[in-house]
């Protein structure tokens, strides 16, 4: 089965359109939707809509915390950008668009695989994992040996030996890397929607799991219109800024 991961769309159509034309291209028979469909992009509606179909048709989705954030409110820890982007939002968005954002779960655990925004230890305070502490202490917290996650915006992968010793590196954009099931991993397929690691192409990542390979693909949106739509929804100019940046 080639499964499809795509992460942190933060409502920016051009990107998801890339990213779903080229899974499609690769192969994908299903898909993973790890959340933050919403916030900092201009097309809120249009992407919750394409999510709802692909949930639909059988896609796995789940919660981020720009997505709850829209359904409650922005909380208070987030940066001025991002709550004015949730509160434009939460006016884009008609009430059965709000209902599917509201009722989509912390966590999917599917077939030896654990899907979720943050981490499996706590998925609804959202902590990040940007390290070798987070990434055991969240393998640690499961039995999936699979865990793909969202929330980080750089693509990252970690593996826990049976032994307890973890490894991690930064992936190469279309280089099969063979994931063994006897190891656990923790696999951030990087964001679609706002990439930050200086590189404004999409990231998404194709699991094969009858290969067991995990693949990482950069794909080159029209970031440029991406942008435009922002200033011209009158969101913060930065939004659109670091999606010309990556950053």
């Amino acid at each position: 089965m080639k499964l499809a991961l795509i992460t942190d769309i933060h409502a920016n159509r051009e990107a998801f359109e890339a990213c779903l034309d080229d899974a499609e291209r690769q192969g994908a028979e299903t898909y993973a939707l790890l959340g933050d469909f919403v916030g900092y992009g201009a097309d809120p509606a249009w992407v919750v809509d394409r999510a709802r179909e692909l949930v639909a048709a059988g896609a796995i989705a789940v919660m981020g915390n720009h997505d709850k954030a829209v359904v409650n409110g922005p909380r208070d820890s987030m940066n001025s950008d991002a709550r004015r982007a949730i509160e434009w939002t939460r006016t884009q968005l008609d009430a059965a668009q709000i209902d599917f954002l509201a009722r989509l779960p912390y966590s999917v655990e599917r077939n030896g695989c654990l899907f979720v925004h943050a981490n499996a230890y706590a998925p609804q305070e959202w902590e990040y994992v940007t390290g070798r502490s987070e990434a055991v202490r969240s393998l640690n917290s499961t039995h999936a040996r699979y865990t793909f996650a969202g929330h980080v915006h750089d693509p990252q992968l970690f593996n826990l030996s049976g032994l307890g010793k973890i490894a991690d590196f930064t992936p190469t954009p279309g280089v099969a890397i063979p994931v063994p099931p006897h190891r656990q991993w923790f696999v951030l397929p990087g964001s679609a929607g706002q990439p930050r690691d200086g590189n404004p192409a999409a990231c998404w990542a194709m699991f094969d799991s009858l290969r067991a390979e995990l693949t990482f693909h950069r794909v080159p949106y029209h970031h440029e219109e991406a942008a435009r739509k922002i200033a011209a929804a009158g969101l913060p100019a930065r939004l659109g800024e670091r999606l010309m940046e990556g950053s």
